[in-house]
């Protein structure tokens, strides 16, 4: 479908990016920004949380939403001198997927680590585009589940 369509059908996706590593995340939101509008869905609200474990609260709200078909969540979880980053991203990780199988909308987990670098995560900038293709894609196999109009 081309941008700016006004069918009904185009899938919306939500972003929630984390401001915490702000340098990686900032580009990860406008590679997912980038990547909506190439596949002809649409960009819904963009809510930026302090940080990854903040996520979760931001999502359930956006799922609540019936102009939200898809949440596409960003971040980079960076090693540190503790094991604080596997705590943060098993819990939010565990708590999204939780939210996707109650409210039967995708999540897209675009949040890159535990236990990597700072150069690793801006090299995983990519993974932005990739989580927004799966939700995309699976808002369109729910549809056809559904028996609902696909967009593809």
């Amino acid at each position: 479908m081309p941008k700016g369509s006004s069918d009904t059908t185009a899938v919306r996706v939500a972003l929630v990016a984390s401001e915490f590593n702000y340098d990686v995340t900032m580009m990860m939101l406008e590679r997912a920004r980038e990547e909506v509008a190439f596949l002809g869905a649409r960009v819904g609200p963009v809510v930026k949380t302090p940080g990854v474990y903040d996520m979760p609260l931001a999502v359930k709200l956006l799922f609540e939403r019936s102009d939200v078909d898809a949440v596409v969540t960003l971040g980079a979880v960076i090693e540190g001198e503790t094991d604080h980053d596997q705590v943060v991203m098993q819990q939010a990780a565990r708590k999204l997927t939780d939210l996707s199988v109650e409210y039967s909308k995708p999540l897209g987990l675009g949040i890159t680590g535990p236990g990597e670098t700072r150069l690793q995560a801006q090299d995983r900038i990519e993974n932005a585009a990739t989580a927004v293709r799966a939700v995309v894609k699976m808002v369109q196999r729910i549809r056809e589940i559904r028996g609902a109009p696909s967009t593809r």
